[in-house]
C-alpha cells in the first residue's frame, strides 16, 4: 500500500482491512487543509487496491473529529477564493465517501461535530463509544449546514427529527444516536476498535460483487440527495460568511 497522503491521516492495513485514522489529536482531529484533501482522494486508491476488502475510519486520541479547524474557518471568512475551493471540496468529500465501493465502518471514539459528524455518518455502519456524542453545530455558529446534514440526515432519522437537531445544534448522546438511526450500536469505549475491526473483517469475507453492488444500490438514495440538496446548501453556506452572525463568531474565535 504505497499511499500515505499526510501525517495527519494515517492509513494502516491489517490483512484485508484498512484503518484510516484522523491524526490531529491536539486539535481534537479538526480537519486541516491537508486532511480534507487526503480524505477527498484516498478512497480512490483504496477502491482500486485489491488487497483491501473493507475499511474502518476513526480518530486519534479522545475525539473522532471536531470538524473544521479555526484557522481554516477564519481564512474562509477572509478569503473568498479559499472559501469557494473549501466548499467545492466539501461536496467532493461527500461524493467520494458515498461512492467508495467497499464497506466502511466508522468507529466513533469521541465527539464527532459538524463536518466530523458528517464524515462519520458517511460510513456504511457506525459504532459509537458509549461516552461520546454527535452534533451538527453549523446553524449555532451562523452557518447553513451545507456539507452533509441537510442532505443526509432526513434519510437517516426523518424530517422532523432532522430539523430539530440541525436547527438547534443539540448534542446527541450515543444511545440517542442509535435510537434516531445515526449509529448502529453503542459499544463500551475500551471495546470500540475491537468490535469495529471484527465487523470490518466480517464484511471483508462477504462475496465481493454481491456486497459492493448492494452497497452501491443503497447509496444511490444518498447520492441522489447530495445531487439535489448540496448545490443549494453549499451556496447558502458560502453566503453565510457575509452575515453579522458569522462575523461575531469569527471575532470570538480571534479573542480565544
Amino acid at each position: 500500500m504505497p499511499y500515505a497522503p499526510t501525517p495527519h491521516v494515517l492509513v494502516e492495513q491489517d490483512g484485508p482491512v484498512v484503518v484510516v485514522t484522523l491524526n490531529n489529536p491536539d486539535e481534537r482531529n479538526a480537519l486541516l487543509d491537508d486532511m480534507h484533501a487526503a480524505l477527498r482522494e484516498l478512497w480512490w486508491d483504496l477502491a482500486f487496491d485489491r488487497s483491501v476488502r473493507a475499511a474502518v475510519i476513526t480518530g486519534a486520541g479522545k475525539a473522532f473529529s471536531a470538524g473544521g479547524n479555526i484557522p481554516t474557518f477564519i481564512r474562509d471568512y477572509e478569503d473568498g477564493e479559499h472559501r469557494r475551493m473549501s466548499l467545492w471540496g466539501a461536496r467532493r468529500l461527500m461524493e467520494a465517501m458515498i461512492e467508495f465501493p467497499k464497506p466502511l465502518v466508522a468507529a466513533v471514539n469521541g465527539p464527532a461535530v459538524g463536518l466530523g459528524c458528517n464524515i462519520a455518518l458517511s460510513a456504511d455502519l457506525v459504532l459509537i463509544a458509549e461516552s461520546t456524542f454527535l452534533a451538527d453545530t453549523h446553524v449555532s455558529i451562523g452557518l447553513v449546514c451545507g456539507d452533509g446534514g441537510a442532505a443526509l440526515w432526513p434519510l437517516f432519522m426523518g424530517f422532523l427529527r432532522a430539523k430539530e437537531y440541525l436547527l438547534t445544534g443539540e448534542r446527541i448522546p450515543a444511545a440517542k444516536a442509535v435510537e434516531l438511526g445515526l449509529a448502529n450500536r453503542v459499544v463500551p469505549d475500551d471495546q470500540l476498535m475491537t468490535e469495529a475491526l471484527a465487523l470490518a473483517n466480517k464484511l471483508a469475507l462477504q462475496p465481493v460483487q454481491a456486497l459492493q453492488e448492494t452497497k452501491r444500490a443503497l447509496n444511490l438514495h444518498l447520492q441522489d440527495a447530495i445531487t439535489r440538496v448540496a448545490p443549494f446548501a453549499l451556496a447558502a453556506e458560502s453566503e453565510s460568511f457575509g452575515s453579522d452572525d458569522i462575523r461575531k463568531t469569527i471575532e470570538g474565535f480571534k479573542r480565544s
